[in-house]
């Protein structure tokens, strides 16, 4: 450890002197830059990543600097590398000025590759607005290059956040945008069934009886088959359920459904949700009469 750190200082020190000394200016930062990566790598094995994470935007630098944006966008990534390991928020820093140069030097892949990169650091460090915020700039351009599975798979993500936000609107419409598209493909079309009940879940929080029974008959436009899975099934017993007020008939049809196929935590959070609005307004009725 002790060594590799030591080597790393050394090599730090020849790439500063470098960049401070006389030179052909292109080949002064590249030179620079072939330094700060030797001391970059040996204060990784040093496993000294504040270190190896600041030298790397050093050789952004020098990069920028030469006008290799393509090598300077690069070098980000490698600090956020680094910075993952303690700082979550530097590292989303770091990729935020990779997508930049990668927007700009055209690399849209790139670009959407390490936007969406950071919409999950933001999701995991549950700062969902922002997470949001890139995870659909990162859908767009999977979007633009033509990647329509990847950009589902993100926009499922932006949903499942809106829901989590109490943006229901948003969601549904996503989710039910995304069945639409998928109903017509052979490798996603067994996929919509979960993302139909996805978006009557959404349409269950807003609490209108109405708009979840019409919602389910369109679904069924949606994807013929609907009508005779378990999640119709599901959404129609709750709808039924929510329209009569009955706590225990919601409860009971969540019981069944997930004693057969396991609800995951997003679906879990917001049928209790749901449930504690059908549960408030069940309380106020009992208190008029």
């Amino acid at each position: 450890m002790g060594d590799h750190e030591a080597r790393g200082d050394d090599f730090e020190k020849k790439a500063e002197k470098k960049l401070s000394g006389w030179g052909i200016f292109g080949s002064k930062y590249e030179d620079a830059a072939d330094l700060f990566d030797k001391a970059a790598n040996s204060f990784k094995l040093a496993k000294n990543w504040s270190r190896a994470a600041q030298v790397y935007i050093k050789i952004a630098n020098c990069h920028m600097k030469g006008d290799s944006k393509h090598e300077a966008a690069s070098a980000y990534v490698e600090a956020a590398n680094c910075y993952k390991k303690f700082s979550p928020q530097e590292a989303a820093q770091a990729l935020n000025q990779a997508y930049n140069l990668f927007l700009e030097i055209g690399r849209l892949n790139m670009a959407a590759r390490y936007s969406k990169d950071i919409g999950e650091i933001y999701q995991q460090e549950q700062d969902l607005e922002r997470a949001s915020d890139y995870l659909e700039r990162a859908a767009d351009l999977f979007d633009s290059e033509g990647q329509s599975s990847q950009s589902n798979s993100i926009k499922q993500k932006v949903a499942e956040i809106a829901a989590q936000l109490e943006q229901y609107q948003k969601a549904t419409e996503i989710f039910e945008a995304i069945a639409r598209q998928s109903i017509n493909n052979n490798l996603l079309k067994y996929s919509v069934r979960g993302i139909l009940l996805n978006a009557g879940i959404c349409q269950l929080c807003r609490g209108d009886a109405v708009a979840i029974t019409n919602s389910i008959e369109r679904y069924q436009d949606i994807d013929p088959t609907f009508s005779g899975t378990r999640e119709y099934k599901l959404l129609a017993d709750l709808a039924a359920a929510m329209d009569e007020g009955d706590v225990d008939a919601f409860t009971d049809a969540i019981k069944e459904f997930d004693s057969m196929t396991r609800l995951d935590p997003w679906k879990t959070t917001l049928l209790l949700r749901a449930k504690n609005e059908l549960k408030k307004k069940e309380d106020d009725e009992d208190d008029l009469t």
